[in-house]
């Protein structure tokens, strides 16, 4: 076993970004592989993940079958140490460990944010959410100044690179990832990028192709399945696989560790 699990924290603090659906599907994905995986819901108000794995557990049940999953747990009432204490104890055989935050200003969401060896920040593409991250001028669309959440992360990268050899862990890989690149008009699109180029210099992210806005991804919610849970759909049509493999994408795109290699065999009885 890996001594410590890989850490990746989706967080955003405007909703409506695809961040829990996301966060779900690269779970599941990971699951996929064989890895094991824990997640921690932190919005315990809407508890979007935590809700997704139990519709999935009633599938399996209801069906009589097996699906690789995630075990959720709902982070409530809890400051910082305790949180960190809560997960530690949770987590301690995982491979990854999954963390949804609330779309919304929450510190313990912050904090966990900075913890994270990869961090996810799903926008849609548009220049109110790229607002999260840095503000641009008006007439040039040039990026003007960091946004208090930027400067947060850049600090947090900052003293994770001056503890990250004395605690045996890997520098902090920020992604940003755009969701719901289709809605956008093709000029608003090209700013945008330039924008987010620009600020990626900056700060030190790196910029992936995330999830289009599809039906499906919706209609999944009350099954608790996935796309990538093959022969449990159904029919598919061309969208879906097309979804399918924007997933995947997105999966490949986060460059994760391979943390079934990682591991050491357990000796022999």
């Amino acid at each position: 076993m890996t001594s410590h699990p890989h850490r990746i924290v989706f967080a955003n603090e405007k909703g409506g970004t695809g961040k829990s659906t996301t966060a779900v599907h690269v779970a599941v994905a990971l699951a996929h592989r064989g890895a094991r995986v824990v997640a921690f819901d932190l919005d315990h108000r809407q508890q979007t993940m935590c809700r997704y794995f139990e519709n999935r557990a009633e599938t399996m049940r209801r069906r009589g079958i097996e699906l690789p999953t995630a075990h959720c747990h709902v982070v409530e009432g809890m400051d910082e140490p305790a949180m960190d204490a809560f997960l530690a104890a949770n987590s301690a055989v995982a491979d990854f460990v999954i963390i949804d935050t609330p779309g919304r200003d929450d510190p313990l969401a912050r904090h966990a944010a900075t913890t994270a060896d990869t961090l996810v920040t799903p926008m849609n593409d548009s220049f109110v959410d790229f607002d999260l991250i840095g503000q641009v001028e008006g007439e040039s669309f040039k990026v003007k100044k960091l946004s208090f959440y930027a400067e947060l992360i850049w600090e947090a990268r900052l003293k994770r690179s001056r503890t990250s050899i004395e605690q045996n862990r890997a520098q902090m890989d920020w992604v940003v990832v755009r969701n719901r690149t289709g809605y956008t008009e093709a000029r608003n699109m090209a700013r945008i990028e330039q924008a987010l180029t620009e600020m990626a210099k900056r700060v030190g992210f790196r910029v992936a192709k995330g999830l289009s806005e599809r039906v499906i991804y919706r209609e999944l919610f009350p099954s608790g399945l996935t796309l990538l849970d093959k022969g449990h759909l159904g029919d598919l049509g061309t969208s879906h696989l097309v979804a399918r493999q924007e997933l995947r994408g997105l999966v490949a795109n986060l460059r994760l560790p391979d943390r079934l290699a990682e591991r050491i065999p357990e000796p022999a009885q």
